[in-house]
Formats: C-alpha cells, sequence, structure tokens
C-alpha cells in the first residue's frame, strides 16, 4: 500500500493535475478576494446608508406628529373665549362656574379635529372635575381616580409646557387599548401671564397607537430590529416592543448585548430622539449571501478545474501507462503482448521503439533457451517413461493373490486397499475428480488406518444431498486433512476417536466440506501459528505442509474467496472446513 501511495504521489498524472490546479487557481483566489471586498463594502454601506434615511424618516415624521398634537392643544388658547366657558362660580345659572354646553362644544372640536384623537378630557383645575369625550361614546370608569397623581405632579411642576405621556391602556375608561396621552394647561393669559399662575384646569388627548405604528410599517424592520421614541429624560414614549413602552432607555446595557447595532436621529420638538436598534445578523445577512455567493463560484471554479485538470492529466498520461501495464505484463513473461498507439507524437516514437525491443527479446530468448527448455523437458519425460505403474500394480496384485491364497485375507485387503491408492495418486489424468471418486480413495486410505490401530479410529460420512456426490473436485484434497485429524489430533489424546466428514451446501453456487475430528485439539497459540503459516506469514515453523499445500491448490485453482477454515478448541476437537465453488459433472465439461 505504501509503495501505491508513493508511486501515486511521484507520477506525472498527479504532477500535471497539480500544476493545472496551482496554475488556474491562483487567478480565482485573487479576483474572490478582491470582488469580496469591493462587493461586501459596498453592500455594507449600503444597508447602513438605508438604515439612517429610515431613522430621519422616523425623526421627521415623529416631529410632525408631536408638533401636530402640540398645535391642537394650543387650540384652546385660539379658538373659544374663556370667558362664555368659564364662568363666575357664584352663579345661579352656572353652579360650577362652568358653562357646560360650552365645555362640551369645545371638547368635541378638539376630539374631531384629528382621527386618531380617541379622547378628550378637560380636568377643571378648582374643583378637580372632570369633562369628557370620547369615540365611541365610552364613559370614564367612576371607580378609577383622573387623572393619575404622577401626571398631575409632572404637569403642575411645568405648567407652560406640553407634556407627553408614554402609550398605556385605557384603564380609566375600562379599556385595554394603547394610547399616548398629551397634556397642556389651560392658563388665564388675559392680563398676561402672572405669579402666582391664574390656572383655569388641564387638557388631555389620548391619541391611538395607529399614529405611530403606520410609521413601523413603513420602515420594513427585521424580525429582531427595534425602534423607541425616547424623550429627553430617556423614558421611552413608544416602541414596537410594546413591554418596553414606559420603561426608561438605557443605552449602557444595550451595547454591552454585542448583537445589535445602535443609530439615533435627534427629535427636538420633545428633547428627544428615535433609536434603532438593528440586529447585526440582519445588516450582515446580504453581506453573508455575497460571501456565499462568491465562495461558492470559486468552489465551482475549483471543481470545474479539478475535472479539467483529471481530463488534461489523463490525456497525456493515459499512454503513458497503457505503456506501463503492457511493460508489467512483459515483465511477467508474456512477450506476445503489442502496444497499440496510434500517434505520431514523442509516445508514439516511444511505442514503436518497445515493441522492437520486445520482438528483439522474443528472438533472442528462442534462440537462447528455449533449445535449453526442450532439452529437459525431453529428459524428464524420458524419466517418468522409466516408470511403469501396470507392472508395479500386476506386481501387488500377484503379492494380494499370494496373501489370499495361503488364508491371510486381511494382508489381501490392505494390499488391495493400497495397491488402489496407488493407482489413484499416480493416475496422470484430469486433476479434477467426482466427489464420489475422492471419498472412495478415502476409504480405501482410512482402512489401512482401521487396520493400524485395531478399530479404535473410526470415519462418518454424512453426505446432506446426494447430488453433491457428482460435484468436481480437486483430487486428494481430503487425505491429507483426514491424516492431519488422526495423526496430530486423535493419537495425541490416546484410546479411542472419531473423524467425522459433513459435506453439504453452504450457498448459491458454493459447497462445504468440513472434517471434524474429536481429538486433543490446539490452544490459541497453536491456532495462530497455524492461521499464519497458512497465510504465508514469515517467521512461521508450524508443520502443516498437507494442510498447507491443500489450501494453496484450491486458492490456485478457484481464487481467493476460497480455501480452508481451521477452528479448534484444546481437549474437545479441531475443524477444518473446506468451501468450494458447486461444480456439477455436467456443468464442468461444459466450462
Amino acid at each position: 500500500m505504501m509503495k501505491l501511495r508513493f508511486n501515486f504521489w511521484h507520477s506525472l498524472f498527479f504532477k500535471f493535475s497539480l500544476a493545472f490546479l496551482f496554475v488556474g487557481m491562483i487567478p480565482i483566489f485573487v479576483l474572490s478576494i478582491l470582488s469580496l471586498y469591493q462587493f461586501t463594502g459596498q453592500i455594507e454601506r449600503h444597508t447602513v446608508n438605508n438604515i439612517k434615511q429610515m431613522l430621519v424618516y422616523m425623526s421627521n415624521n415623529s416631529s410632525d406628529i408631536f408638533n401636530s398634537y402640540d398645535d391642537i392643544s394650543k387650540m384652546m388658547y385660539t379658538k373659544p373665549d374663556p370667558t362664555s366657558i368659564f364662568m363666575n362660580e357664584q352663579s345661579l345659572m352656572f353652579p360650577n362656574g362652568v358653562n357646560s354646553s360650552a365645555m362640551d362644544d369645545f371638547v368635541k372640536n378638539i376630539l374631531f379635529s384629528d382621527r386618531f384623537i380617541q379622547n378628550v378630557m378637560f380636568v377643571k383645575a378648582s374643583d378637580r372635575s372632570v369633562y369628557q369625550q370620547s369615540r365611541g361614546n365610552k364613559r370614564m370608569d367612576p371607580l378609577v381616580s383622573f387623572p393619575p397623581i404622577e401626571w398631575d405632579y409632572q404637569i403642575r411642576t411645568n405648567p407652560k409646557k406640553l407634556s407627553i405621556f408614554p402609550y398605556h391602556m385605557e384603564t380609566y375608561y375600562g379599556s385595554q387599548d394603547l394610547v399616548m396621552t398629551f397634556a397642556r394647561s389651560w392658563i388665564d393669559t388675559t392680563n398676561g401671564v402672572r405669579n402666582p399662575i391664574n390656572l383655569y384646569g388641564t387638557l388631555y388627548l389620548d391619541i391611538d397607537v395607529g399614529v405611530f405604528d403606520g410609521l413601523l410599517q413603513q420602515a420594513k424592520l427585521g424580525s429582531r430590529d427595534e425602534i423607541y421614541i425616547v424623550n429627553g429624560n430617556d423614558s421611552i414614549l413608544y416602541s414596537n416592543r410594546r413591554d418596553r413602552i414606559g420603561g426608561r432607555f438605557d443605552e449602557t446595557s444595550i451595547k454591552s448585548r454585542g448583537d445589535m447595532m445602535i443609530f439615533s436621529e435627534p427629535i427636538p420638538v420633545i428633547q428627544g430622539k428615535v433609536v434603532g436598534l438593528i440586529a447585526k445578523e440582519g445588516i450582515y445577512s446580504p453581506i453573508n449571501r455575497t460571501k456565499k455567493s462568491v465562495w461558492l463560484a470559486a468552489i465551482l471554479s475549483f471543481v470545474a478545474l479539478f475535472i479539467m485538470g483529471i481530463l488534461f492529466s489523463r490525456m497525456f498520461t493515459k499512454p503513458i501507462l497503457h505503456l506501463m501495464r503492457h511493460m508489467i505484463k512483459i515483465e511477467s513473461g508474456n512477450l506476445d503482448n503489442v502496444v497499440h498507439i496510434k500517434r505520431k507524437d514523442e509516445m508514439g516514437r516511444l511505442a514503436n521503439g518497445f515493441n522492437r525491443m520486445v520482438e528483439r527479446l522474443k528472438e533472442f530468448i528462442n534462440e537462447a533457451y528455449i533449445n535449453e527448455i526442450k532439452r529437459k523437458q525431453a529428459e524428464l519425460n524420458a524419466l517418468k517413461s522409466q516408470i511403469r505403474p501396470h507392472y508395479l500394480y500386476n506386481t501387488l496384485e500377484v503379492i494380494r493373490m499370494s496373501a489370499i491364497a495361503n488364508g491371510d485375507r486381511k494382508v489381501g485387503d490392505m494390499i488391495h486397499s493400497l495397491s488402489d491408492q496407488l493407482q489413484y495418486v499416480i493416475d496422470y489424468g484430469d486433476e479434477f475428480v467426482k466427489l464420489e471418486h475422492e471419498l472412495e480413495h478415502l476409504r480405501h486410505y482410512f482402512h489401512l488406518i482401521e487396520v493400524r490401530f485395531d478399530n479404535q479410529i473410526s470415519l462418518q460420512v454424512e453426505l446432506r444431498n446426494q447430488v453433491l456426490l457428482e460435484a468436481m473436485v480437486l483430487k486428494l484434497i481430503l487425505q491429507p486433512l483426514v491424516e492431519n485429524a488422526v495423526h496430530h489430533g486423535i493419537r495425541p489424546k490416546g484410546g479411542k476417536g472419531t473423524v467425522l466428514i459433513v459435506i453439504e451446501k453452504v450457498d448459491e453456487g458454493v459447497m462445504g466440506i468440513t472434517v471434524y475430528d474429536d481429538g486433543l485439539g490446539m490452544d490459541q497459540e497453536k491456532m495462530k501459528s497455524l492461521q499464519d503459516h497458512l497465510a504465508n506469514v514469515a517467521g512461521t515453523s508450524v508443520r502443516g505442509i498437507g494442510i498447507k499445500n491443500v489450501h494453496e491448490r484450491i486458492k490456485a485453482a478457484y481464487g481467493e474467496r476460497y480455501g480452508l477454515d481451521i477452528e479448534s478448541r484444546p481437549h474437545i476437537g479441531t475443524s477444518v472446513r473446506i468451501l468450494l465453488p458447486l461444480q456439477l459433472e455436467v456443468d464442468y465439461e461444459q466450462n
């Protein structure tokens, strides 16, 4: 794995791709950074300017609203004649000193002078009597005193100025509607303003909250943005946060939050200001969107460059890789490969030169080695021909018949089993045989085991599907495993023992043959050593040439998926499982 990684990092493909990416990404990166700073700066300035313009709009319109109701409150000095409303308190016709009809006309004129005025109340200074008119003919709650004490105190402190009270509920009318109250004292100015002041009473105007809500709708604030109208005493007269109306505006605590930006514009008419708290995420969201767009464009450009780099690098390196694959085949001994590269550049010339080199190599091998190989093969065939299998079979048969003639049938049976085994082993036929023939050979072998150990070791074969007898398997894969089970499992334990062979279909197209023994078993250390031996781990010195031979033959014939799997437990026994592809005789012949 390390070698493959090393080759990749040093390959021409990697170097071409890396160079292509670097050359393409440097200008893209520079352009992205410049565009990002330029666009985000413009968007930030544009957003801040819009917010400031919105606050200027709020400030101007709020000033107009306050001036409008200030002018309305001054109508008492321009429209009515005070002497037509306030009479001599000793008059029998007006015992309270007030012409009620004239007072009602005066209050009604004030009420209908503006559509946002909800209630008009006049509180006489001498006896605190209240004269009121309201939209919807509402009546004041007799159980609630009017005006509240704090209002009365503020008005008496500044009798010559307009007093503004933040939005509140109309509790004195038994209503929960929000209104802002403007209050102005009516002072006797017939002989100029004198001290002490001669006060007729105080006029109160309740203004509907909609007069300022309309401004907010045009401002188009975000969900987290806040607007405050604050007077000179930092009292909050109005806000889109209803729960903050009437409280004090603490700019220090707001600055400590860190998630808001503060903007403000003055409202000279009330010596106050309009304050906007704008969430930073709302200001920077267009900037963030622009950043995302720029980075997305950069990423897409990078992906496009990456793909193009791979394509161009592959186009340049594909002939080289093609030539390398053919070189590997030549190294493995296949000299019949010809490199087909139909190009007229340097790679085409290199391929033609490689083909000529391979042709000359083939000629050299044919001249220098083929004759020697043929000579060695002829000597080997001559050596093999010296062995006469039929002569050996006939000799064993003569010995067997002699034993039977002398009455020793046991020896005759043993010689017969040995003869069959020898014939099966040195038969130069196909390497693959039916499972039925392999089991027959195994029984001949085990017959000698039973005779040798006085029938203390027995063999059992459990065939779970008769069709499996027709399966084609490698020759001589069972006898080494059974021999290993007898000599390394049962014999060291002593006493009787059993070798069980289970033949079954374990999966679609896969057959399993398991050899069990109830012998001595192996501990974890021996099992690990045996498994390392099968896996060709260096440094192992386990005996088990027969098992390893079977394992490697199976893998060589069928592939890495198949082979031996060994399990063992001390003093219980060992199982060796063979996995083979299920190939019946008909399928094998068709292949």
